[in-house]
């Protein structure tokens, strides 16, 4: 019978390089304890890499670049799916996701209905903000970063050039998601929107 080192690893080893891991995804194998003991173990043989409190990768390793870290939105996408939460983008982030800021956030802000909390990536920083159900209720991805970004340039402050950057992205997103999604606006945010619905009924 392996020993519960022997499973971890063998779990481990299994997994894609890249691959973001928690403690919780080693729970039917040990006590926490025991777990955590056995992570800081194969951290040490370089097996996985830790990257923040509770949080590892199996690293992924390039010949130019060295050991590769996990993006800063692949752990936010790897922590929302483990806890069972939603999250949006929001501010800066927002922005730079739709191709409106060219400038990298070193902070990033999720609106989401799980636990508040920072988490910090190396150099940048992760933070869940916990919000009413109402902004987490978007069905459409671009729509719904869209909200977020307008929301972050302030009202009266958005460029001709910008709005007509965002009318052609709202234009990939299905009729029904930025029908539903428009609803959950803000009315001068609505008003933007709704020039991508009378823009593809021409």
């Amino acid at each position: 019978m392996k020993s519960t080192a022997e499973l971890i690893e063998k779990r481990i080893k299994s997994k894609a390089r890249g691959t973001i891991l928690f403690p919780a995804d080693f729970t039917d194998l040990g006590t926490s304890e025991a777990i955590r003991l056995h992570l800081f173990r194969l951290e040490k043989m370089g097996l996985i890499k830790r990257i923040s409190q509770g949080i590892y990768v199996r690293p992924k390793e390039s010949k130019l670049l060295g050991i590769l870290t996990p993006s800063a939105e692949e752990v936010a996408s790897s922590i929302a799916k483990r806890d069972r939460i939603r999250c949006i983008p929001t501010g800066s982030y927002a922005l730079h996701a739709l191709g409106l800021s060219t400038q990298v956030p070193m902070k990033i802000v999720f609106l989401t209905d799980g636990s508040a909390r920072v988490i910090h990536i190396g150099n940048r920083s992760i933070t869940f903000k916990k919000t009413t159900p109402k902004y987490l209720m978007t069905k459409g991805e671009i729509s719904g970063l869209v909200i977020q970004a307008v929301k972050e340039i302030g009202k009266g402050k958005i460029s001709l050039e910008e709005e007509q950057r965002i009318i052609e992205l709202l234009k990939q997103e299905s009729h029904q998601n930025l029908a539903h999604d428009i609803k959950l606006a803000p009315v001068w945010i609505q008003k933007i929107m709704q020039k991508a619905q009378t823009h593809d009924e021409d």
